[in-house]
């Protein structure tokens, strides 16, 4: 398996490069989830540079796309294989939302670190995040807001996920430009993230999956 050219293509976006080098790792014999294992690291890579500034949002959406793409070609096999993702996140954008950039990098972000992702999409009634984790067992809901009339949405999420009996089982996270830590511990969240990274590394905090 090339590992550097499957690290290298992923993280500068090659997406049709990192396909073939998928393909012809498999051809040649190798896991695919020892391949999956190499585009983690590579997104990785891509965590930390985002973090420290050294690259931005276009540059993490190229990455993440042709994570994506690669993923799309081992998923087969990796059901097959009985491989079993580190565990299902529920992300939405809230009630009286409409923005969803920042939410599929996050989408995104979870999948290329081996999450299973539920994306709910925007405009997302709390009742559809309650519902949506009591049919899939996800342990995790990520919800995001862009804009601070739709906060309040957040509170009422987490205050059904209670009512509900859900409290202590699911645990949800925030985020979103408006949200901050200290709004986050008002309402009851289990955690806040201030960008991607942030989510995918609570994310494992949450389902206690070592870093």
């Amino acid at each position: 398996m090339d590992e550097r050219g499957i690290k290298d293509s992923l993280i500068v976006g090659e997406q049709e490069r990192l396909c073939e080098l998928v393909r012809s790792a498999l051809e040649d014999g190798d896991s695919a989830k020892a391949i999956l294992d190499v585009m983690i690291e590579g997104m990785g890579v891509i965590g930390d540079r985002f973090q420290k500034k050294e690259i931005f949002i276009p540059e993490v959406l190229l990455a993440a796309r042709a994570m994506t793409s690669a993923t799309e070609i081992l998923k087969p096999i990796l059901a097959e294989s009985g491989s079993k993702p580190l565990g299902t996140v529920i992300i939405g954008t809230v009630l009286g939302d409409l923005h969803d950039i920042g939410k599929n990098i996050v989408g995104m972000m979870l999948k290329g670190n081996g999450f299973e992702v539920i994306n709910l999409g925007r405009d997302v009634a709390p009742e559809k995040f309650v519902e949506t984790a009591k049919e899939s067992g996800a342990k995790v809901i990520g919800l995001s807001s862009l804009v601070t009339t739709s906060m309040p949405q957040m509170k009422r999420t987490i205050e059904l996920l209670r009512q509900e009996g859900l409290n202590g089982s699911v645990a949800v996270m925030v985020g979103g430009a408006p949200v901050t830590q200290e709004f986050a511990d008002s309402i009851g969240a289990d955690g806040y993230a201030d960008d991607a990274p942030g989510a995918v590394q609570k994310a494992k905090e949450f389902l206690q999956i070592e870093q």
